[in-house]
Formats: structure tokens, C-alpha cells, sequence
């Protein structure tokens, strides 16, 4: 039985990679990080067991990861955790460098001191690396040009990644993943804030939503496809590195569009736009060209964005009427 070692697992690739881990016969471990609020429900419905075992550790503590590595030896490792928010980032960029970009560092020395550079390891790289893209699409060869804290993080994590595959000869690759979304996204991001107000604002919970740049394109695919992706890369017989992405790019309007007009409203009654919302510095488009990964990892975007917003919002709605019913009120 393969075991996998997941950082990020409470987050929403983490809990649809251990759920695919889980079904094709692994061991799964994930790191736990302690917080002051409860932050499991998306693995709740797993039970803890041989299985599946959590393990509390922090990307900042060098100490706490080495232990659980050292216990776990694990067989593949999936780094997902992070600080993910690239609004947030630019409010705590030390944190996010710390975490995101020097907690890829701490693991990638921990298999190599341990003496498991045989453990293949996966860095969940973004397509913010692009920022102001020279080319549209963008491919595993387009030069990065990172406009957050976030992306410089990851940029750091990125070439720490190539570097010790490159130095020591182990199985670490990263993989671009453009923006993937599902039910299970926070709500502190702009899609799961569309899909929830919608189906708020169509129950009478909600009266107005307010976002910030409308004209950003993005290339939005399904996170539950994504984490396929994931797998594939360390199913490989060679490390590389790769974009996952739908080929496709569509504006945040569209995404308000789609996710309004599928409860019957009309959003431009209910949205505002307000500068706090932005960023300092805004990426316009971000587009893949996943054309490597279809041909060499056999992998293609199954989920097309009309049906991502719309199952987004299904299960939005779900929650909303579910809210509605806890208020006293009716959520035909």
C-alpha cells in the first residue's frame, strides 16, 4: 500500500486529493496545522483510521515537519498548504513568503537530509507565477513575471523545486495549476462570493454584492479534475513540470452572468464595484495551454465552466435554503 503525505489537506485540493488517494488504495496522511477555529469540515465525512491519519505540524516549524516525515516516510508527497490568498498577501507578505515560498524549502531538505530523495514530491505551483504574461496562452515555457507577494512566493517555491531535482536527482515537479474551483472553495474568494450570494440574494438573505475588478480573465476549471492532474505527474516516469489548465478564458462578469442567470436574476441589479476590492497590482488574463499534459499524462480538463458555476451554485443554493430554514423562513 503506497503511502502519500498531503500539506493543505483541510483546504479544498487537499480534501479531493485525499478522497482520490484514499479510493486508489493509498495510505494517506495530511498535516494538520492547529488553529483557534475549527478548519476540517471539508474532510470531516473521512474517518480517521489506518488509512487516514492527520498529524499537527506547522509550514513555518522545521522541527514539527521533520518529525512527521520522519515518521510517516511517506512514498509521494503533495504540497498544497500555504498562504493561498493573493489579496491577503499583500497585508502579510513576510508571513506568505515564510509559509508559501520557505515551507516548500523546509520540505524538499527534510526528504533530502532524511535520506528519502526517492519520495516523489509535488509543489502546487499557480499561474499568478504569469502576472503581466508576455503571451497568451501561457505554456511551460512562458517567462513569469509575478505581480504579488504571492506569486513571488511561489516563484520562489517553483525554482527551489527545479533546483533540488536539478542537485540532488530527485522526483519533484511542479505543476501550474490555473485557477480551479468547487463547492468546497472558501468563501473569501471571488468565485465561491459570487456563487454564494446568488443563491443568498435569490432566497432574500442577501440584498447586494460587492467585488472589485470585473474585467480580470481567468482560465476557471474544476478542482476535483485538477488533483487527477496532480496524481498523474508523479505517476510519470520522468519529473517535469506542467501547466493544468481548460484553455479557456472568461471574465469575472461572465462568472456573475452564469451564476445569476441560473437563479433567474439579473446581476448587474445587485452588484457594485468598489477600489478596496482590488489589488495593488492586478493581473488582466491568465489563459493555459495544458497541451503537455494531455499529451504526456494523458490528463484534459473534463468540466467545462458553464457547469463549474453551475454546480457551484446548486450547492450554494443548498446551503442558503438550509440557512433560510434555520431564520424561520421559507426557501421557495
Amino acid at each position: 500500500m503506497p503511502k502519500a503525505l498531503i500539506t493543505g489537506i483541510t483546504g479544498q485540493d487537499g480534501s479531493y486529493l485525499a478522497e482520490l488517494l484514499l479510493d486508489k488504495g493509498y495510505e494517506v496522511h495530511g498535516l494538520l496545522r492547529r488553529a483557534s477555529t475549527c478548519n476540517t469540515w471539508r474532510i470531516a465525512h473521512i474517518p480517521l483510521g489506518a488509512r487516514f491519519v492527520l498529524h499537527y505540524a506547522d509550514l513555518n516549524d522545521f522541527a514539527s515537519l521533520g518529525a512527521v516525515i520522519r515518521k510517516v516516510r511517506p512514498d509521494e508527497l503533495y504540497h498544497l498548504g500555504g498562504q493561498s490568498h493573493v489579496r491577503v498577501s499583500f497585508d502579510v507578505p513576510e508571513y506568505t513568503a515564510d509559509c508559501t515560498g520557505l515551507g516548500t524549502l523546509r520540505l524538499l531538505d527534510i526528504l533530502r537530509t532524511e535520506g528519502l530523495t526517492e519520495t516523489r514530491f509535488y509543489q502546487a505551483s499557480s499561474s499568478e507565477l504569469y502576472g503581466r504574461a508576455r503571451e497568451t496562452p501561457q505554456t511551460e515555457t512562458t517567462p513569469f513575471h509575478p505581480r504579488s507577494p504571492y506569486a513571488a512566493a511561489k516563484a520562489f517555491a517553483y525554482y527551489i523545486t527545479q533546483n533540488y531535482r536539478e542537485a540532488y536527482g530527485m522526483f519533484a515537479v511542479n505543476g501550474i495549476l490555473f485557477n480551479h474551483e468547487s463547492p468546497r472553495r472558501g468563501e473569501d474568494f471571488v468565485t465561491r462570493k459570487i456563487t454564494l450570494a446568488a443563491a443568498r440574494i435569490k432566497l432574500g438573505l442577501q440584498e447586494s454584492l460587492t467585488l472589485g475588478n470585473l474585467a480580470a480573465r481567468r482560465d476557471w476549471g474544476y478542482a476535483k479534475d485538477y488533483v487527477e492532474a496532480m496524481w498523474r505527474m508523479l505517476q510519470a516516469p520522468a519529473p517535469s513540470d506542467f501547466v493544468i489548465a481548460t484553455g479557456e478564458g472568461h471574465s469575472v462578469r461572465d462568472f456573475l452572468e452564469v451564476a445569476f442567470t441560473h437563479v433567474g436574476l439579473d446581476w448587474t441589479k445587485f452588484v457594485r464595484t468598489d477600489p478596496e476590492y482590488t489589488r495593488p497590482s492586478d493581473v488582466d488574463v491568465l489563459v493555459g495551454n495544458a497541451s503537455k499534459a494531455k499529451r504526456e499524462l494523458g490528463w484534459s480538463a473534463q468540466l467545462d465552466f458553464q457547469g463549474l458555476v453551475r454546480l457551484m451554485v446548486d450547492e450554494d443554493l443548498r446551503l442558503a435554503e438550509r440557512e433560510a430554514l434555520l431564520r424561520g423562513r421559507s426557501p421557495s
